[in-house]
């Protein structure tokens, strides 16, 4: 029998009480968060600047970089804000506009890491097509396609579930995640169809572009097998920070999925907390980090506008 009362507002629980602590939780979120914005801001801000910086490659990476600062700026304001409240209570409109952009944001995090391995592809499997393969035009339009596809996927995915109505409100989160099972579990009911929105979610969402990254690999292991020292080292060189950026996503999520495969009992407030967040600690750190200081022409770049302007 549903509940007659109406829910206006989910409680997110995962807070607790954490006293004077909040002061310090505060000043370490603030602290990352500007981080993370500085430092992916500034690579942007270099691939903008130098000319020779405009290549697809690099067009492409302000994509991902650009998703890393939407993601933390959708998650690390509330989470500031919250360490102050004492309701920790956020409204359903505004709980459902974060849980969308989320959803959009790890879409958009796995087709902008496709994308670039697609343009890794064409680079080494077919380097004397590579200017008229992936010209202005085609970039634009995988840039626009990076972007659409999350979106369109994931207002699919909601609107098989923004009408339900609610018998709990409780959120055990530090924000409104993304995963549809959190809300579905606190639906009065749910249809199969409201069920398997969450593996239709899942799957377009991870599957597909996963599907194209490691066809894109295959293929490049393959050339690389048969080709010089030289281009095996160079190809080795510009793919190393996308497999790492995939490689941290990968074991993000399987931590993540570890807060709902395991029993409450078995896993601490703070632990469950951690792996919650974990994904939004160092993953939007790692990206800039790795091709910040491990592509040799953003590396240059950036050494010349740090230490070489007069």
């Amino acid at each position: 029998m549903e509940n007659s009362t109406e829910v206006l507002s989910f409680v997110l629980a995962a807070y607790g009480n954490i006293g004077e602590l909040k002061y310090l939780y505060f000043s370490m979120i603030l602290l990352w968060y500007l981080s993370i914005c500085v430092n992916n801001a500034a690579v942007i801000m270099v691939i903008f600047l130098d000319k020779r910086l405009h290549e697809p490659m690099y067009i492409l990476l302000c994509n991902l970089l650009a998703n890393e600062i939407f993601a933390t700026t959708l998650v690390y304001p509330l989470m500031m804000s919250q360490m102050f409240s004492d309701t920790h209570e956020v409204t359903l409109p505004w709980c459902f506009l974060q849980m969308c952009c989320l959803s959009t944001s790890a879409s958009i995090e796995f087709c902008s890491l496709a994308a670039m391995a697609y343009d890794r592809y064409v680079a080494i499997c077919c380097p004397l097509h590579y200017n008229v393969i992936m010209n202005t035009r085609r970039v634009c339009s995988i840039t626009v396609l990076v972007w659409m596809y999350p979106y369109i996927n994931t207002m699919f995915s909601f609107s098989l579930i923004v009408h339900l109505k609610f018998c709990g409100n409780v959120i055990d989160k530090l924000f409104c995640d993304h995963h549809l099972t959190i809300i579905i579990k606190l639906a009065c009911s749910v249809s199969a169809l409201n069920k398997l929105s969450d593996l239709l979610h899942a799957f377009v969402t991870i599957v597909i572009p996963f599907s194209l990254i490691l066809v894109s690999y295959m293929k490049i292991l393959a050339v690389c097998l048969n080709t010089s020292e030289e281009s095996r080292q160079k190809a080795v060189t510009t793919c190393t920070p996308q497999i790492v950026s995939l490689s941290g996503l990968f074991i993000g999520l399987i931590v993540y999925s570890t807060d709902f495969s395991s029993d409450a009992a078995l896993i601490s407030d703070r632990e469950r907390s951690f792996f919650t967040l974990s994904l939004l600690i160092y993953q939007p750190m790692l990206t800039p980090i790795m091709y910040g200081f491990n592509l040799p022409k953003i590396k240059q770049s950036l050494k010349r506008f740090l230490f070489d302007r007069k």
